[in-house]
């Protein structure tokens, strides 16, 4: 059985700790903003309440959104760790078939997977690359 893996895209991994810190700026930049809007407002004309509501709200959609990129970036990691753990033990052509061999081990980079072969030989698993 032979197969060929599709390309994968170029994006990076991030951790999930570069993903909370970065989480963490926007929450204290936010709150900072408000504290600061809300000390030099006019106190005979202070800000209306359904601008506050709305900016709370638009501060609520942002966290969701971090929160669900974090989910994404952990399942895309999974997905391709699983994908490694598959391709242990076959053999691997190179996408321009001067390299081949079993897989030995896998090693899990930013932009994918490396199969490391009996040899010592490494192919990076990526577009026209041979997996039998």
């Amino acid at each position: 059985m032979s197969m060929t893996v599709p390309a994968t895209s170029g994006s990076t991994y991030t951790t999930q700790s570069d993903a909370v810190s970065k989480t963490q700026v926007d929450y204290q930049s936010f709150l900072k903003l408000l504290v600061a809007q809300m000390k030099n407002q006019d106190p005979t004309n202070p800000m209306d309440s359904t601008q506050y509501m709305a900016q709370l709200a638009a501060f609520s959609q942002v966290e969701q959104s971090v929160q669900m990129n974090t989910k994404l970036d952990q399942m895309l990691q999974s997905s391709t760790l699983e994908q490694a753990a598959s391709i242990i033990g076959r053999t691997v052509t190179s996408a321009d078939g001067e390299t081949s061999g079993k897989v030995a081990e896998v090693r899990l980079v930013s932009n994918g997977i490396v199969a490391v072969l009996d040899g010592g030989k490494e192919v990076s698993v990526g577009p026209g690359v041979k997996i039998s």
